[in-house]
């Protein structure tokens, strides 16, 4: 398992855990980022927000927010 900060551009990955505190994982799971869900990583560059293609959305999440989003590649 990987963290989603740290695949590459257009790599598709399974969200497998969603860590932090309830308030961030209720956040995350409430814009559709749950486990199971299929992500793909449309940029990612280095000090700058991750932005991610999942469910018919692009969402930008910070680097700190995807260290804690663990996927399966």
């Amino acid at each position: 398992m990987k963290k989603l900060s740290e695949l590459e551009k257009d790599t598709e990955g399974v969200i497998s855990t969603v860590n932090g505190d309830a308030r961030f994982v209720s956040r995350i799971t409430s814009i559709g980022l749950t486990p199971g869900c299929t992500v793909t990583v449309i940029k990612n560059e280095k000090n700058r927000p991750v932005l991610v293609y999942s469910r018919d959305t692009m969402i930008a999440l910070n680097r700190l927010e995807c260290d804690q989003i663990e996927v399966e590649v």
